[in-house]
């Protein structure tokens, strides 16, 4: 049986990932390894915990001896890697914490992916998930390609360029087997609500302020996460080996304006009267360093490896606050910090 590791296998987009390749490939051991923080909840993939091809291990990518350990435990044959800091205010707040997980994270594994696999490399791969944010920031016209120059404008997104670098630099240097992907925002069921979309269902349920940005003209492309876990599917088995794939949800919208879509649905899902959420809108003070927009040209992948998007963005958005107001529970403890009580309750007292 093959034996993939996933890092931050219980975030946002990685439980969307585990939970695909648990119930897809039950011939592939998947082990998952998080270290719990803020962002990660286990109840994001309880559904599959009990699986037979599924390891959880709680732990920290910026602890070096554990990830050498563990890699000589399991002899891993594939790492996908999406354990990060992701939310930009948080980096400008604290960008030392951003460089330990971001950068010295993956070097932990890149290092005990090389010294494991060595040579005999052909069957491996090692799989860096990153964002576009890394190409900077884009004015009116244009999209950012595989080829773009880097241009990353917060510590957020300068950490996750030399994560990047890094890889490619293992690639070149020592011959590790490696494909990137560079995707647009995410949205989608269990996104922790810190981001815009997830953030303003949960002020709209609660009747509280919507918080928009300087003038809300800020553009972004949006990718549903369960469209990014397929594609993170096929990069992983089919994409060629020291390649990029930018993932992007051909799907730009300005923030006021997505903030206005969500608005009307979130009325009718309510029953409110049209108009009523659109009041909570309130403009704050911009933030530094702040992207204007960024668009990702997805045509290669599109090309050499046949993913498309699946749903357009509406019908995504639909789905995701459908999700959200069916899972007021998920919700209601993810906000009041109770699912970092589910770890202790459901591996802990156990053993």
């Amino acid at each position: 049986m093959k034996r993939i590791l996933v890092t931050g296998g219980a975030g946002f987009i990685g439980s969307h990932v585990v939970r695909r390749f648990v119930t897809k490939y039950p011939d592939i051991h998947i082990y998952n390894l998080d270290a719990l923080t803020y962002a990660g909840n286990l109840e994001n993939i309880k559904d599959i915990e009990k699986a037979d091809n599924y390891t959880f291990i709680k732990g920290d990518i910026t602890d070096a001896d554990f990830i050498t350990g563990l890699f000589n435990k399991f002899s891993f044959d594939g790492v996908i890697h999406l354990a990060a800091e992701s939310h930009v205010d948080r980096s400008i707040k604290d960008p030392l914490a951003f460089v330990k997980t971001n950068i010295i994270g993956t070097l932990n594994l890149l290092n005990a992916s090389k010294e494991l696999w060595g040579k005999d490399s052909g069957e491996k791969r090692f799989y860096h998930i990153s964002t576009d944010e890394v190409y900077g920031s884009l004015g009116a016209e244009g999209l950012f390609t595989e080829t773009t120059a880097y241009d990353p404008n917060s510590p957020y997104s300068a950490s996750k360029a030399s994560s990047d670098h890094f890889v490619r630099a293992y690639g070149e240097t020592y011959g590790l087997p490696y494909v990137i992907s560079n995707c647009s925002n995410n949205y989608g069921p269990n996104h922790f609500p810190e981001k815009l979309i997830p953030l303003f269902i949960n002020n709209i349920i609660e009747n509280r302020a919507l918080p928009v940005y300087g003038d809300g003209k800020y553009t972004r492309d949006w990718l549903f996460v369960k469209d990014h876990a397929a594609a993170i599917d096929l990069i992983f088995f089919e994409g060629k080996n020291h390649e990029t794939y930018n993932i992007g949800g051909f799907n730009e919208w300005q923030n006021i304006d997505l903030v206005k879509l969500l608005c009307r649905l979130m009325d009718v899902k309510l029953d409110r009267g049209a108009g009523t959420s659109e009041k909570l809108i309130t403009y704050v003070t911009d933030r530094p360093g702040h992207d204007l927009r960024y668009a990702i040209d997805a045509t290669k992948i599109n090309r050499e490896l046949g993913w498309k998007p699946s749903v357009t963005f509406e019908q995504g958005l639909e789905i995701t606050i459908d999700w959200f107001l069916e899972n007021k529970e998920w919700l209601k403890n993810v906000t009041s910090g109770e699912y970092e009580k589910y770890y202790e309750k459901q591996y802990l007292d156990s053993h």
